[in-house]
């Protein structure tokens, strides 16, 4: 469950008129914090990253599912979507909850370390000159 400021500073920039991408961009900051005082870990940044864009979308930021991307990332974005931009909300099962969170506890804390995330937005930047 997101942090109520973090849905508050969603929400400012939403009113704002400011793109679902610097939307999303709060919860994955949220995320980074998660990692960084040690409330759980992640594999990578990419997972640090994926972990709060699914939030957003669950939170109910529009952010569209990724066009490129596996078809079992796209299948789970387009949910989360879903999910979030649906009104009925379904308490979550306590159970599921418990592991995921104590398997993300198992992992390290590294993917948020200024190294990795500087790392993370070297290559993307290189991802992205190459295709413009």
């Amino acid at each position: 469950m997101p942090e109520k400021r973090t849905i508050e500073r969603a929400r400012k920039d939403a009113r704002e008129g400011k793109a679902p991408s610097t939307q999303a961009g709060e919860f994955v900051r949220e995320e980074i914090e998660h990692i960084r005082e040690g409330k759980h870990g992640a594999r990578n940044t990419k997972q640090a990253i994926a972990i709060g864009l699914s939030k957003a979308r669950r939170a109910g930021v529009k952010l569209k599912p990724p066009s490129s991307g596996s078809k079992r990332t796209r299948t789970q974005a387009s949910r989360d979507y879903k999910k979030g931009q649906s009104s009925s909300r379904r308490k979550p099962n306590a159970t599921r909850s418990r592991a995921t969170r104590s398997a993300l506890k198992r992992e390290p804390h590294r993917a948020a370390s200024k190294k990795a995330l500087s790392a993370q937005a070297k290559s993307a930047s290189r991802r992205r000159r190459k295709a413009s």
